[in-house]
C-alpha cells in the first residue's frame, strides 16, 4: 500500500534528522545542568549568582523540549495508559487508536500553526527576557520547528495506521 511506503520513507528521512535534534537537545540539557550547578556554587560560596542564569534556562529547556519531542515520538516512547489499554480487546484498542490518531494530528497541526502566528507577532514586537534581554522569537522559532518535526511524525503514524486499516 503507498500510504504505507509513505510513511516508512518519512520514517527513514526523519530518524537520523531527529537523532540529531536529540544530541543537539541532550547538550542543552547539560548546559541547562552545569548552569545551575555554577549558578548555586557562585550564590553559596561567592554570594554572587549568575546574571541571568534563570533566562537562559528558560530558553535552553525549550531547545531540550523542542528537539526531544520528534525523537520521542519515533521510538514510541510516549507514556501510555497501558493499564487501560490492557484490558481492552484488540478491536477496541484499534478502535481508539483510529479516533486519535487524527485527533492528535490535528491539535498539534493547530498548534504548529499558533506558534508560527506567535513567532511573527514577537518578532514584530521584539519581546526580550527580562535580564539578558535576549529576543524570545528565535527561541519560539526553535518551537515551531521542534512542533513541525513532531506533527511530520504524527502524520507518518496515521497514514501507517490507515495503510493497516485498508490492508485488513
Amino acid at each position: 500500500m503507498w500510504l504505507g511506503k509513505v510513511a516508512d520513507t518519512i520514517y527513514r528521512l526523519l530518524s537520523p534528522f531527529s537523532r540529531v535534534l536529540l544530541i543537539i537537545g541532550s547538550a542543552m540539557l547539560m548546559v541547562i545542568m552545569l548552569l545551575t550547578a555554577a549558578d548555586v556554587a557562585f550564590r553559596y560560596f561567592f554570594n554572587k549568582p549568575i546574571n541571568g542564569a534563570f533566562d537562559l534556562t528558560e530558553y535552553l529547556m525549550v531547545i531540550v523540549f523542542a528537539f526531544a519531542l520528534p525523537y520521542c515520538t519515533i521510538k514510541k516512547g510516549h507514556i501510555k495508559v497501558d493499564i487501560l489499554m490492557s484490558h481492552l480487546s484488540e478491536k477496541v484498542q484499534a478502535i481508539i487508536t483510529g479516533i486519535l490518531a487524527p485527533l492528535s494530528l490535528g491539535l498539534f497541526s493547530l498548534i504548529v500553526w499558533q506558534t508560527m502566528v506567535a513567532v511573527q507577532i514577537q518578532h514584530g514586537t521584539n519581546i526580550v527576557s527580562s535580564v539578558l534581554l535576549i529576543p524570545r522569537y528565535p527561541f519560539l522559532g526553535l518551537l515551531f520547528f521542534g512542533y513541525a518535526c513532531f506533527v511530520i511524525v504524527l502524520l507518518a503514524d496515521f497514514f501507517k495506521l490507515l495503510s493497516e486499516v485498508i490492508r485488513k
